[in-house]
C-alpha cells in the first residue's frame, strides 16, 4: 500500500479507539458496568468490550442504541466517531438534548436562546477586538 492509504487505515483505526474510549469514559461516568450497558444497549457483552477497546468500529445503529443505554444523544457519539461534524454548543446543547423531564419544543426553545447568546457574544467579542474563541475566562 503507498503512503496515502496507510494513513486513511491508521486513520479509521483512530476513529474505533476514538469512540471506544469516549464510551468507556461514559460509562464509567455513569457507573455502569459494561454488562449493564451492553444490556441495555440490547449488543452482546463480548461486542461493547472490543468496540471499548477499539477492535471493532460500531454503525450508526448501534451507536444510537449505545447512546440510549448511557442516556446521552445519539449525536454526541456520531460526532466522536466521525459520522457528524461538530455543532456549535457542544455539551450543552448534547445536555439539553439528552434532559428526558423536556419536550422536543422546549429544548428547541432552550437551544436557541442559549444560540442567540452565543451569536451575540461573538459579536461583542468582535467589537472589541477579541478572537472568537476567547471566552469570558480569559477576560479580566
Amino acid at each position: 500500500m503507498d503512503k496515502g492509504v496507510n494513513q486513511a487505515v491508521e486513520a479509521v483505526a483512530d476513529l474505533g479507539r476514538d469512540i471506544g474510549e469516549y464510551i468507556r469514559q461514559q460509562r464509567n461516568t455513569a457507573q455502569i458496568s459494561l454488562r449493564q450497558l451492553a444490556k441495555l444497549a440490547g449488543v452482546s457483552n463480548p461486542y461493547l468490550s472490543q468496540i471499548e477497546r477499539g477492535l471493532r468500529k460500531p454503525s450508526a445503529e448501534i451507536l444510537q442504541q449505545i447512546a440510549k443505554g448511557l442516556r446521552i444523544s445519539a449525536e454526541a457519539l456520531y460526532v466522536q466517531a466521525g459520522i457528524l461534524q461538530e455543532r456549535a454548543g457542544g455539551a450543552v446543547v448534547d445536555a439539553v438534548l439528552a434532559d428526558h423531564d423536556l419536550t422536543e419544543r422546549q429544548k428547541q426553545v432552550l437551544l436557541d436562546v442559549y444560540e442567540t447568546f452565543r451569536r451575540e457574544n461573538a459579536m461583542t467579542r468582535s467589537a472589541q477586538g477579541e478572537h472568537p474563541a476567547e471566552t469570558e475566562d480569559t477576560e479580566e
